[in-house]
This record gives structure tokens, sequence and C-alpha cells, in this order.
């Protein structure tokens, strides 16, 4: 059995002798592991560090194996990101959250293209980024069977005014409608609304916030499992940024 494609590194763990096991997401064969022989030494660790988009070969006698993976860089996202502490913290929550949430060796191509879309954007800055964060995060709700519903209030049926979520059924609720219960509604940013909007660092933060929330909830707590210490890293290093520009 051997397959070669595109991959985003997610994971990778020490194993034996110097080795390691890579957790890659493919856009054909979904998040698939592999060992990597060599891979914890230095000459190899900079290839598989999470966010890197390679050119991976996996082969094994039988398809059920962990089989060996091989890779060759195509583009340096985890050292790119080093200099600028919330876009490694951006990179790292998504793979964490990916390598959690996405079930093994099941296709899903809209999250793969998805996820390789915010490393591009991380090019730009994690300002390019975050946005395009949380609305893969929606995306990858909807994948996984917990899907949001923002289009209209689930109390009046109204398209116009959607300014909180309900944290029990993931439906919008308007203003109005939403006013009595609002201390435990959840907010819903604008840009979440309209595509068109890149919305600013609160609105992401309370975009994170929102998908964090469902996350945790339901991709993670019904494998009984927290939410990555990335992914929660990242809220804070966003609170953080946004505390000390208000204190500026």
């Amino acid at each position: 059995m051997e397959w070669a494609a595109p991959a985003v590194v997610l994971a990778a763990r020490p194993h034996g002798e110097g080795g390691a096991v890579v957790t890659v997401l493919t856009e054909a064969l979904g998040r698939h592991a592999g060992l990597v022989k060599g891979g914890a030494s230095r000459a190899q660790a900079g290839l598989w560090q999470p966010g890197n988009l390679i050119e991976a070969r996996w082969v094994a006698r039988l398809p059920e194996q962990l089989g060996s993976l091989s890779g060759e860089m195509v583009h340096p996202a985890a050292a790119l990101a080093m200099e600028d502490g919330l876009a490694l913290a951006t990179l790292s929550a998504a793979c964490a959250v990916a390598e959690g949430a996405l079930p093994e060796r099941e296709a899903h191509p809209a999250c793969f293209h998805g996820l390789v879309a915010v490393i591009a954007a991380l090019a730009r800055g994690p300002e390019a980024a975050l946005p395009l964060l949380v609305r893969w995060e929606l995306s990858l709700l909807a994948e996984l069977g917990y899907g949001l519903d923002l289009d209209r209030c689930a109390a009046s049926g109204a398209t116009e005014g959607l300014v909180w979520v309900s944290p029990r059924s993931g439906r919008a609720v308007s203003a109005q409608a939403g006013a009595p219960y609002a201390a435990r509604l959840l907010p819903l940013p604008g840009f979440l609304r309209d595509p068109e909007q890149p919305g600013d660092a609160p609105e992401w933060l309370a975009g994170l916030r929102l998908t964090g929330f469902f996350l945790a909830r339901d991709a993670f707590g019904l494998q009984h499992r927290p939410l990555p210490a990335a992914r929660e890293a990242l809220e804070a290093r966003l609170a953080d940024r946004i505390g000390r520009t208000a204190d500026a």
C-alpha cells in the first residue's frame, strides 16, 4: 500500500530511538498518521513542525498498519510564523483542532482546503488569518454534524439584527428577541454574518469564543476530551494583545 499527496503537518510525537509518529492532513485521505524514521532528529525536526505544507509519501504492507511516512517541504509555515507570537499561536491552534477533531482516515476536503487557506493567509499576518480561522472552525463543526444556524433568529425567524447565538441550540438570536436572555447568550460577531467584513480583534476574539464553546462541547466533549491547550492559548494571547492595545 502506498500513497503520495500534498499534506499539512498536524502533530509530531517522539517514538523510539529518534523516530516520530507524525499526523498529517490530506485532501483525499483525511487525517493520517505514519512513522517517520529519524523524525525527531535535528536534521528532520524542522520538516515535521505543525503547520508546514509538505509533499507526503506513506508506505505500508497492509492498509491497517501505521506505515512509514516521509516528506519534502513545500512551505515552511512554522518557521515563518516564529517571528510573531500571535501568528504562531494561530497556526498551532488550527493544527491542534484539526488533529483532535477530525476522524482518522476519513476525507474532509473542505476542511483541508480551509486549513491551507488559513496557513496561506498567515503570510500576510495573523490579522488576515484569524477571521479565516474562525470561519474554518464553523465549517469544521458543520462537517462533523454540529453546524450552527446563523441565518435567522431562532425565536422570531428574523434575518436582520442577529447579534447572539443560543448556546443550547446553536441558532442565531436577534437583539430584540434575545434582550431578556442576553446574559445567557453568546455574542455573534458581525464578520460571521457578512463575508465581506474582515472584522477586528475584539470580533475575532468573540468568534473564537463562539466556535470554541461548540468545539469544546460537541467535537471534543463527546470524545471526553478538553479543547486543545493550543486553542485555549490562542484565545488568551489575543485577549492579552487586545488589552495591551487598549492600555497603550
